[in-house]
């Protein structure tokens, strides 16, 4: 492969992306979605933000050691803090690299940090030589670049190229350049930062102004060979350049664009649907590449020319980005060869025991239905029941209601070799059950956000429920699946305030940003809190801001 013109696919998923409203990761997903990330073959994986938080410095820890083949990079604002906790959770990565930013714009630098153009800068080269002494691979951002003075990018970039940085970023962070304008912008820097050959120039757009993929695809015509991008185009505000639709007009129009990446195509589709799962950010059906309307045809017309030759209306084979066109349907006859062979198809691997127990949750399923779609499979693979770890299971529940009647609900929960059982009532079942629920986990938060969706179409599709809770200041998202969308619920809340439990404890636990605040004074607040969708560093400790 051509390196000159190779495009280095850099997923912020588990960074930036975690960072969209009511998206809430723990370690295990984490690792789940990152070792999906290399089977789909991306460069660089930005794994978290270590200083945020004690799980967000396992998670990112955990990946480095476990996740081979891609780089497993960490974010780090311009501080001493932030680059030791950065250094120390990917010091195990086969291949390790630390993002430092700090942001380069009037508006940021006057309202945020506080700082002149004399003070960012030497801050920028500090944090650089810094992470340096963790790895040689560092790459640094000018955060707000799009809305800088060029003349100071162009020294900024300069010094940090001096510093040692080798991968450059130039982020539209507030999604407000134009393609010619921001294609423009890389052609200069690259031009006249002093060792702009020697690196590689990186592009971060947000999608503001429904502009991030173009924006992206523009720089890359301008020379930049790091594209930095989000499955599903999740994100801060309105989201990143999504990665699938980078990817495949990278790979439509070789013919215009001239670059070629190294990614595995056919796992484009898998990965969109374990991160949405995941998420419980849903991908709309008109989504380009990953959207279940993108490969189907409702116009005779349309459908006419498709029955003759697809590429009248395909510009892309569905197979290519692992649309599944298999004809292989599973049922309760259906054995677990069958099934195995059926979830490798979609991309799913799983160790003996998870086999085994997805296996015992098809056929449960198959009792209750004829036939087993892919995404209700795919669904029970996903969204599993529980976990060793939580605190409660859902052993029954019973519920009722009616326009006439109050609804009412009984629930028995396990806690270890406890059983509790609790009523309650409210102003349908799904409140009902809840009041139960918290009644039986001594849970004092509310449920701030229920979102109920059919897997399939039909009356016998799954039912697929998501939820957050809050409480005393900290909120968490749940997810479940089942055939009874009460009984959904009823997990899918449960599962909500495990996750916050398990968060609390591990919260109380922490240590590691406390230490760090004692041995690194540069540190202006452990945990960052959001300052216009956006985090970096405070001179002043004024707040806290940082994406790029």
């Amino acid at each position: 492969m051509d390196e000159k013109n190779r495009v280095r696919f850099f997923d912020t998923t588990l960074r930036d992306g975690e960072q969209s409203p009511g998206i809430n990761l723990n370690a295990s997903e984490k690792l789940e979605i990152a070792e999906q990330l290399a089977r789909l073959r991306v460069d660089i994986i930005e794994a978290g933000f270590p200083i945020a938080s004690e799980g967000d410095f396992k998670a990112v820890e955990a990946i480095a050691r476990k996740v081979k083949g891609p780089v497993i990079c960490g974010l780090a604002r311009a501080n001493e803090a932030d680059i030791v906790a950065c250094g120390n959770a990917i010091k195990d990565a086969e291949r390790g690299r630390i993002h430092t930013f700090i942001s380069s714009s009037k508006t940021h630098m006057q309202h945020q940090l506080r700082m002149n153009e004399a003070q960012v800068l030497e801050l920028a080269v500090k944090s650089v030589r810094h992470a340096k002494a963790f790895t040689d691979d560092v790459e640094f951002s000018a955060m707000d670049a799009t809305r800088s003075d060029v003349e100071f990018l162009i020294r900024l970039f300069s010094a940090a190229v001096e510093a040692g940085a080798t991968t450059l970023n130039v982020p539209d962070t507030v999604g407000y350049t134009m393609p010619d304008e921001y294609a423009e912008l890389i052609r200069t820097l690259r031009a006249k930062v002093t060792g702009g050959d020697d690196v590689i120039w990186s592009v971060h757009c947000h999608d503001d102004l429904g502009l991030a993929t173009a924006n992206t695809l523009s720089a890359v015509k301008a020379g930049a060979r790091q594209v930095e991008v989000a499955m599903n185009g999740i994100g801060e505000r309105a989201g990143n350049a999504a990665l699938e639709e980078v990817v495949m007009a990278i790979e439509t129009r070789r013919d215009l664009l001239g670059v070629v990446t190294g990614l595995e195509l056919r796992h484009i589709g898998d990965t969109s649907r374990k991160v949405s799962k995941l998420t419980g950010y849903r991908v709309p059906r008109n989504k380009a590449i990953v959207g279940a309307n993108a490969f189907m045809h409702e116009s005779g017309i349309h459908q006419d020319g498709v029955l003759k030759e697809r590429s009248t209306y395909e510009i892309m084979k569905p197979e290519t980005v692992g649309h599944s066109t298999d004809n292989i349907y599973l049922g309760k006859h259906s054995g677990r060869h069958a099934f195995q062979v059926k979830l490798q198809g979609m991309g799913i691997d799983l160790t003996p025991d998870e086999l085994g127990r997805a296996f015992k949750k098809f056929k449960d399923l198959a009792d209750q239905k004829k036939v087993v779609t892919d995404e209700e499979i795919e669904a029970i693979v996903l969204l599993d029941k529980g976990t060793v770890s939580d605190q409660f299971h859902l052993v029954s529940f019973q519920s009722f209601g009616g326009p006439s009647v109050i609804p009412m609900a009984a629930v028995r929960v396990q806690k270890g070799d406890e059983l509790i059982e609790q009523t309650g009532s409210g102003d349908g079942q799904v409140d009902a059950l809840c009041d139960a629920i918290n009644k039986a986990t001594d849970f004092h938060g509310r449920l701030t956000r229920y979102e109920v969706s059919a897997t399939t179409e039909g009356t016998d599709s799954l039912g697929e429920v998501f939820v957050m809770v809050a409480e005393g200041g900290s909120s968490m998202t749940g997810r479940s699946v089942a055939a009874d969308v009460i009984e959904a619920s009823a997990l899918a809340y449960l599962n909500a305030i495990n996750r916050l439990l398990q968060k609390r404890a591990l919260k109380k636990d922490s240590k590691t940003n406390s230490e760090l605040m004692r041995s690194n004074p540069m540190q202006a607040d452990p945990e960052p809190v959001s300052v216009g969708g956006e985090r970096g560093v405070s001179g002043e400790g004024k707040g806290l801001a940082g994406s790029k």
